[in-house]
């Protein structure tokens, strides 16, 4: 089936195929030299009898096992919505945008004030990605404050799937809260194995570098592969903090990180379902804060992207955030720079759409923003056609020196394929003045509060609302 997202002109690379080849044999030699810090004594039996060499908590992972994980990993993951239909095929060079996740502020859009986020915030943010056409999947973005917080993503998972229809990346703070979710996940799809064949949700989870897989994380990890449900394992690499400060470092020790989960996962169910990714990102020396919008950080993630599709896994990217503190015109700048790379990188599942101040607040107009940004880079992407009538060499001929195309047939035609946006302004100064007179953020902000006041998703049945409450009571 060709999909929709699937791009029509060259794709941008960074690494050329002798680079790629030497990443992978120098993380290869991390896993084998240095090898990873497991903190889980279950998973370290498993690596054992995998053919692992184990001294203590050190796992050392030979060249012949990682290989063996690569390829026995799915090359393509399709991800459904609520309702079990098709929504996203991870693969090649299609191309999904989503929120971000676990912002601990929110941007309120009727204060406009930066404060602590709340349940109604991850309400409302999936209410708005219902709506938008260019957002494809949620994540809760943000951390609600008003409910029990060893229990709020389980409150996270609730207000998501209650507000939109669109698959859902998501995060839990423990293995019991995950099997909470999935528990509530497989009540929403109607049972663990139509969840297991029309999966809407795929679970982020990280090892913490440098070289470390935590316990927590681990459990996660191991729990999903023996439900054979989508996992996004992705590192967190700050060069010059928790890895190496240069870019190719972090990425071999990131590459490493990744891989040992993958091996792991494949261990315990061979066919896995393993998303590949992470972030490489700096630390900027005079804030000691990572950075969000740093080349460095774009640069890392398109190379990571190349690696993706040289394993021939789908690729967890980046797009639509900003290291700015309010939304402005640096917050647009840096989140349209971010799109237009990952689209013609070809990152498969693109989240961190609306975040800004260094990934510690949630934007609604960034997220509104960004949906137009998305638009336009799509149809750069989609390319043009090129053939007898698009060429139009008789109607070239016809019209000659002089002439006008605006009449023709032709143009009425075609015209409508052109882009148009919907929130960006092409009013002359005089007719903006008169009919308008705001700026992008203002149109952006009466937009989100449109989509509030006005949009209604397709509400859960009353009978698996309750069954879901009825679980978080347990969980309480």
């Amino acid at each position: 089936m060709k999909d929709k997202y699937r791009l029509n002109i060259p794709r941008l690379n960074i690494l050329s195929k002798d680079k790629l080849e030497s990443i992978h044999l120098f993380t290869l030699e991390i896993l084998r030299r240095t090898g990873i810090a497991v903190k889980e004594p279950k998973a370290i039996e498993i690596f054992k009898k995998g053919g692992c060499y184990v001294e203590g908590g050190r796992v050392r992972i030979p060249a012949n096992l990682v290989e063996w994980a690569i390829k026995s990993s799915p090359p393509r993951i399709s991800m459904c919505d609520r309702n079990g239909n098709p929504a996203m095929h991870l693969e090649e060079n299609n191309t999904y945008f989503g929120t971000g996740s676990d912002t601990p502020y929110v941007v309120d859009p009727y204060t406009k004030k930066r404060r602590l986020s709340e349940l109604k915030d991850i309400e409302n943010v999936s209410k708005v990605v219902d709506y938008l056409a260019e957002i494809s999947f949620v994540m809760c973005s943000g951390i609600a404050s008003d409910v029990t917080p060893k229990l709020s993503d389980i409150y996270h998972f609730e207000a998501m799937v209650n507000y939109t229809e669109k698959p859902i990346v998501f995060t839990s703070w423990s293995l019991e809260n995950l099997k909470t979710i999935i528990k509530m996940a497989e009540v929403v799809a109607g049972s663990e194995e139509k969840l297991k064949n029309n999966p809407f949700i795929a679970l982020y989870t990280e090892p913490i570098s440098p070289l470390q897989l935590a316990e927590e994380a681990t459990q996660k990890l191991m729990y999903m592969a023996e439900k054979s449900l989508p996992v996004v394992f992705t590192p967190g690499v700050i060069t010059g903090g928790t890895g190496p400060v240069t870019i190719a470092g972090g990425i071999i020790q990131g590459n490493a990180e990744m891989l040992a989960g993958c091996v792991l996962a494949n261990l315990i169910n061979e066919g896995f379902p393993f998303i590949y990714g992470g972030a490489v990102l700096p630390i900027d020396m005079s804030t000691s804060l990572m950075s969000y919008a740093a080349p460095e950080f774009m640069l890392a993630t398109s190379a990571l992207t190349d690696m993706a599709r040289y394993y021939r896994l789908p690729m967890f990217s980046f797009a639509g955030c900003s290291d700015s503190n309010i939304y402005d015109q640096q917050a647009s700048l840096e989140g349209a720079l971010w799109i237009l790379l990952s689209s013609l990188n070809g990152g498969n599942l693109v989240h961190d759409v609306g975040y800004i101040n260094n990934g510690l607040t949630t934007s609604f107009e960034q997220l509104i923003v960004s949906n137009e940004v998305i638009s336009m880079v799509r149809h750069i992407t989609r390319g043009f056609d090129i053939n007898e009538d698009t060429l139009a060499l008789d109607l070239i001929d016809k019209v000659g020196p002089g002439g006008e195309y605006l009449s023709s047939d032709h143009t009425l035609k075609h015209f409508k394929k052109n882009w148009f946006p919907d929130l960006i302004s092409r009013l002359p100064y005089d007719k903006w003045e008169k009919e308008c007179n705001k700026d992008l953020g203002t149109r952006a902000n009466e937009r989100v509060k449109y989509i509030l006041e006005n949009h209604t998703p397709e509400p859960l049945e009353e009978q698996l609302k309750n069954e879901l409450r009825e679980i978080i009571k347990s969980a309480e």
